[in-house]
């Protein structure tokens, strides 16, 4: 059974953009249904998966996935007209009474959450099909919950998923047993942590939906102490597990509700005025984002704590896009309160394209088992041939062609080894937001200047902003706190593990603040290409591991093609790109 799962709501920024055509373009982020994507299962295996954003090359976009369909169609050898079903992973029809308030609701639900609209997306796009017939509406939160636990090898688990908003829902908890999850409780859009958060990342003057990663790591920078008893005077925590957040009613007109100025307001009257954009930062904005990261921490494990007594289970899946927050992940991970966690690495809305589609198969295939997660590698790939003809067609570089991969990546270690920063793009795309060796920017971890070179040069990124260290397997404990026993934990740079302290100047690159990095594993039989290249540049080094940041540049989406990486190559001051057998530099 061929089933293509799909997220986003393509009517939500431009039904916004028509009711508040004078806001500032942060605002339009405050929306449902951005990230979307398209995920395609055949016979309960993943074939293909990818973000819409990587091929309309629109960071973050809620279009209507075309592309990423299209693509996900050719990867598994048929046509659209061959899918089975088409799993959305959004179902707004068994709330829509709620919508009734106000003309502004009636019409917003008409034009962005009606299910409807989705077929119609299908008959405008892929005119030719009866898509009536073939079109399922998944809860979002259930797709969430989806694409962590049929991953994780789990039997049975706890399930918690946690985001800005669902359908009419912010945080849901289920267990998984066998092919069934089955939801014991959810927490109100009102009560969000997703946004919560995401409102103090506007009053610290970034976008909300797309820079909460920049909070996060200033809180490094900050005393949590500063601002956490102001913060959690505004949150409640109940007794079964829930908590409420009053601050976040504090929104009273349409208005206000679709720009969250009633909340800043607030928070400027307590905390200061918020940061404009480009704004120095000072102590207080650090401050602020170690409070708001402690109480994150705090609402979460109260949550996660309280579910995992009342049902007895050893693991935990989460998914969600509050749970790419690494600090909190590597909390729960300390805490010992599971055997077990398993993080969804696409745990954004992308994933949720791919959940929708796992949990179609087994609401249709109850008996099947789907196999453990190994590395999310499910995006376009180019042959040989196709990365030659695109170099050839490509002026002011000069080709470096290698007899083989093998060639071409001793080559590179070499270059690595000399203190070159170097673009990587190989083999299949990953799909979700992390970099994990198939489309990076890597260099020698040992040095500040290396990070400050791509912080501020290159990825013209803020200084506080770390980078990721890749390791392999067989030495990642001697340089982090990692047991052997924890590997798999780290496969997907979804959490911290603290640096040795030994260690910490000598890696000062991927070394935060608090002494945290947020490490990628590397076994030789998941990523053996890029294994081989952290293997021979350890031989060259003594060092048996590389910074990895994302193949893009400020703004703009990880490379997914040939062309995307040489623009990348071309319009920075990057000399060297790596790209099949071949390395290409700036003539």
């Amino acid at each position: 059974m061929h089933i293509l799962g799909y997220s986003g709501l393509a009517g939500s920024v431009p039904f916004k953009r028509r009711r508040f055509p004078t806001l500032d373009d942060r605002y339009y982020r405050i929306a449902e249904g951005l990230n979307s994507a398209a995920a395609l299962v055949d016979d309960g295996r993943i074939v293909a998966a990818a973000a819409e954003e990587r091929f309309v090359r629109r960071k973050g976009t809620g279009e209507f996935p075309k592309n990423a369909m299209e693509y996900c169609v050719s990867a598994g050898g048929i046509t659209i007209d061959e899918v089975d079903l088409v799993a959305h992973a959004f179902n707004y029809r068994p709330y829509r009474d709620r919508f009734e308030s106000s003309s502004f609701h009636m019409d917003k639900y008409a034009d962005v959450f009606a299910p409807q609209l989705q077929v119609d997306y299908m008959t405008q796009h892929f005119a030719h099909i009866p898509w009536s017939d073939k079109v399922e509406f998944i809860p979002h939160h259930i797709a969430h919950a989806a694409s962590a636990y049929y991953l994780s090898g789990f039997s049975e688990s706890l399930i918690v998923v946690l985001d800005g908003s669902a359908e009419v829902h912010a945080t849901t908890i289920a267990v998984g047993n066998g092919s069934d999850i089955q939801v014991l409780r959810t927490i109100p859009t009102h009560a969000s942590l997703g946004l919560l958060y995401g409102i103090f990342t506007m009053y610290l003057g970034f976008t909300m939906d797309m820079h909460e990663y920049k909070v996060m790591a200033m809180a490094g920078y900050g005393d949590p102490t500063r601002y956490f008893a102001a913060i959690m005077s505004d949150i409640q925590l109940h007794g079964d597990g829930t908590f409420d957040i009053p601050l976040l009613r504090r929104d009273s007109t349409v208005s206000e509700m679709e720009t969250h100025a009633g909340v800043i307001r607030y928070l400027g009257d307590r905390f200061g005025p918020p940061r404009l954009v480009g704004e120095q930062f000072i102590q207080r904005h650090f401050d602020l984002a170690a409070g708001i990261q402690a109480v994150l921490e705090k609402c979460i494990t109260h949550c996660i704590r309280h579910f995992g007594h009342e049902t007895g289970m050893n693991n935990l899946c989460l998914a969600g896009g509050v749970a790419l927050n690494c600090k909190t992940n590597s909390l729960l991970h300390r805490s010992r309160m599971f055997r077990s966690i398993f993080i969804q690495p696409a745990a954004g809305d992308d994933g949720a394209a791919l959940g929708a589609a796992l949990y179609s198969h087994a609401i249709h295939e109850p008996d099947h088992h789907f196999s453990p997660m190994e590395l999310p590698l499910w995006g376009p790939e180019e042959s040989d041939a196709e990365i030659y003809a695109a170099l050839s067609a490509t002026h002011d570089i000069v080709i470096h062609e290698h007899v083989d991969i093998m060639s071409a990546t001793e080559a590179t270690a070499r270059l690595l080894a000399d203190g070159e920063v170097v673009a990587w793009h190989q083999g299949r795309m990953e799909f979700g937001p992390r970099a994990l060796g198939n489309r990076s920017i890597l260099a020698d971890p040992r040095h500040t200047s290396t990070s400050d070179q791509i912080n501020q040069v290159i990825k013209d990124r803020d200084h506080f902003q770390p980078f990721a260290p890749s390791v392999l397997a067989e030495n990642a404990h001697y340089y982090f706190g990692i047991s052997d026993g924890d590997l798999r934990f780290y496969h997907f740079m979804t959490s911290t593990a603290q640096v040795r302290q030994q260690f910490r100047n000598h890696l000062a690159a991927v070394t935060h603040v608090d002494g945290s990095a947020r490490v990628q594993v590397v076994h030789r039989h998941l990523a053996p290409t890029f294994w081989q290249l952290l293997s021979t540049f350890s031989e060259l080094s003594g060092i048996h591991l590389l910074l990895n940041t994302s193949l893009n540049l400020s703004g703009m989406p990880i490379s997914c093609t040939v062309d995307d990486s040489l623009k990348i190559l071309l319009t920075s001051p990057l000399n060297n790109l790596c790209i099949g057998r071949y390395i290409v530099s700036k003539a």
